[in-house]
């Protein structure tokens, strides 16, 4: 019901084909076409009819599962959600409403989600789930409504919301005359965060914790004051509800902390359930509601620390640590129907599984394999639901009984594009770098891959730089693949998924070593002998973009590069990004020593840089502001080395929120690789 017919498809891709080339006749002139991707690969085009699934949960008679659907309409330039149901084996399955974030009540006779209504923007549904299927708008809000929870009667609903706070500076501004048409206020600002990246200025506003009747009626606020209230969950009882916060003075110059609380739904008195120095967040209270399952660790100065599964009862006493030895992050907690222990999600070397705790403190692997599986519900049968993707299998709903855990594929939503199509495929890696770290990454090879013959290589780093890299499917590399590249992805130390201790070894030296890391991965496939030398290229955005930056100051060796929203100058950055806690990943603040700061910065190695290097950003990026970027090409071009610097409109940070700019990406991305190769002597050409 979401496809496109292919000839408007393809029209308007051909407009964005035609736009790809930078706005510079010379540019055009000199640009290689690259050549077609064959018929029965997967091309850009494909990403209009793509689809994509998540949030998977079953009714609470385990009969039925509801999920969200995602699709693009190409008109509008947006993706669209709606919600879907299905029987318990995959079989019925349908479209329910538009919406997303849908909820079954308790006893499974209706269902919340959010959707547009009135007076505008996002507000609360509920929809019976009879054969009359009615729905009602249960909320008029001004603001809107995340993370939508039923309270275990049924009767009403929590939810959170932005509570703006007025904090005008008061002054004795004189009386405008009749009809003038005086300059807008100022805006006052007087938070240390007071804007957030997709969010822009944050209005001096704060989430609390509400409640509505589930038959609709008038929100009342349950939390208040100074400090935001985050997340919802109930407690058995339905008497209270918990969060998390760090309600204390000068909350807001905390650097990585939080305690859960409970708020009492009826008169608003808030206890604290932990009391620590350290992060303590995601309570998860267990069916009969006597113990919280929650995560967090001890204060640290590391700048990654994993995790770890806690349990304490449920007034906040007898505090145990149950996953201490994992070193693993867990996620997606869900407690076993019969309470002996909780199920989580583990992210390990570029997978995702299934783990189980007992209360005993026994760790178990519930689900193996190399795919990145993120179970979202589990019935009293102890049947589970999520969303599972491999190399080759774009994400779908699974379900299986975590007793014996074999996974069954309910959907199958993208069969039709990839229907006659050969994929790239996938190959893990591990190698050897400096320090005798064991580095893993993955090469993906085109379909037809042919180790006889030399392919143009693209080395892909992530940001964070506190991520993993995994093993799920992904659209743009197998749309690079069906281009001819060969693409290698690593996850370097500093990576998520490894322990605490790799993922803390670039503290104070990020960007660094991780780099010895990057470029150990491309001596190794370069060894094997399919690389075409000359044609080696390098991308990445936000911490990817750092470490490209970072990485054309370096070496020579890459023939082109694409940075895309980066950090060029730490001294600059710390006190424009949106928010302050970049001051606390170096040893010094840069007033009393700025020599980190500048040691750190790709900015201070530009003097070094040959590789032609166009930088790609968007102008509403607060995260890793355009004016990073602006920097580091004016740089360049006083140094002359050829670049281009791509405004993405409409995005914040990342160019591909919406599907023209991702395709965009895409396309600018291999025009510019296309464009250039570094011959044996080693000096650049263009094509």
């Amino acid at each position: 019901m979401h496809r496109y017919p292919q000839h408007l498809v393809t029209a308007s891709l051909a407009v964005l084909a035609a736009s790809a080339p930078l706005a510079s006749p010379a540019y055009a002139q000199q640009a290689a076409a690259p050549a077609a991707a064959p018929a029965n690969r997967l091309t850009i085009a494909d990403y209009f009819n793509w689809e994509d699934v998540a949030s998977p949960s079953l009714s609470p008679d385990g009969r039925q599962i509801l999920y969200t659907r995602t699709w693009t309409d190409q008109l509008n330039d947006k993706r669209e959600s709606s919600v879907w149901i299905m029987n318990a084996d995959g079989t019925k399955n349908r479209f329910l409403v538009k919406g997303s974030d849908a909820k079954w009540s308790p006893d499974g006779t209706r269902i919340s989600y959010i959707a547009p209504g009135e007076p505008g923007g996002a507000q609360i549904w509920v929809r019976y789930m009879d054969a009359e299927g009615a729905t009602t708008q249960i909320t008029r809000l001004t603001e809107s409504p995340d993370n939508v929870e039923w309270s275990p009667d049924g009767k009403s609903l929590a939810f959170g919301m932005l509570v703006r706070q007025s904090e005008e500076m008061r002054i004795a501004m004189p009386t405008p005359p009749k009809g003038a048409k005086w300059t807008e206020a100022p805006r006052v600002v007087t938070k240390v965060k007071y804007r957030a990246d997709r969010q822009g200025f944050l209005e001096n506003g704060l989430r609390q914790l509400f409640t509505v009747p589930a038959d609709g009626g008038t929100p009342r606020q349950v939390t208040t004051g100074d400090w935001a209230a985050n997340g919802t969950t109930w407690m058995p009882d339905g008497k209270r509800l918990l969060f998390t916060s760090l309600r204390t003075p000068d909350a807001e110059y905390a650097w990585r902390e939080s305690e859960i609380y409970a708020v009492d739904v009826s008169s608003g008195a808030i206890s604290a359930l932990t009391k620590r120095k350290g992060p303590d967040n995601n309570p998860t209270p267990s069916p009969d509601g006597r113990y919280v399952a929650y995560t967090g660790y001890d204060s640290t100065d590391a700048t990654w620390k994993d995790a770890i599964l806690y349990v304490m009862d449920a007034d906040g006493g007898n505090v145990r640590a149950l996953t201490e030895k994992l070193d693993r992050s867990p996620s997606g907690m869900l407690w076993s129907p019969d309470g002996s222990g909780v199920y989580f999600n583990v992210e390990n070397e570029g997978s995702k599984n299934l783990h189980f705790v007992s209360l005993k403190g026994d760790v178990r692997q519930v689900t193996k394999g190399v795919q990145v599986l993120t179970v979202t519900d589990l019935g009293k049968s102890f049947m589970a639901v999520g969303v599972n993707t491999t190399p080759t299998k774009p994400n779908d709903i699974v379900a299986f009984d975590v007793r014996t855990p074999v996974l069954k594929q309910l959907t199958e939503v993208n069969a039709d594009v990839l229907a006659g199509k050969e994929l790239a495929t996938t190959e893990e890696v591990w190698y050897t770098s400096v320090d005798g770290y064991k580095i893993q990454g993955w090469i993906v090879k085109p379909a037809g891959f042919d180790a006889k013959r030399k392919y143009p290589l693209m080395l892909e780093i992530h940001g964070g730089p506190h991520s993993m890299y995994n093993v799920a499917f992904n659209f743009s590399r197998q749309d690079h693949a069906s281009n001819g590249y060969v693409m290698l992805y690593t996850n370097p130390r500093g990576s998520t998924g490894y322990g605490s201790a790799f993922g803390n070894a670039i503290k104070n030296a990020y960007p660094g070593k991780d780099y010895n890391d990057l470029m150990a991965g491309v001596d190794t496939v370069v060894n094997r002998g399919y690389v075409d030398n000359n044609r080696l290229y390098v991308f990445g955005c936000s911490g990817g973009g750092v470490l490209t930056a970072w990485t054309v100051g370096h070496t020579d060796r890459f023939a082109g590069a694409v940075s895309m929203c980066p950090v060029i100058d730490w001294v600059s950055f710390v006190g424009t990004t949106d928010g302050s806690s970049w001051y606390y990943n170096f040893a010094k603040y840069p007033w009393e020593d700025p020599s980190e700061h500048l040691k750190r910065s790709p900015l201070m190695y530009v003097g070094n840089v040959k590789t032609p290097t166009m930088l790609m950003t968007g102008v509403n990026d607060l995260r890793t502001p355009i004016s990073q970027t602006e920097e580091f090409y004016e740089a360049l071009k006083i140094r002359k080395v050829p670049t281009a610097m791509i405004r993405f409109n409409n995005e914040w940070h990342g160019t591909s929120s919406t599907p023209s700019n991702f395709i965009r990406t895409q396309l600018y991305l291999r025009s510019w690789f296309d464009k250039y190769r570094q011959p044996p002597a080693g000096k650049i050409t263009q094509e």
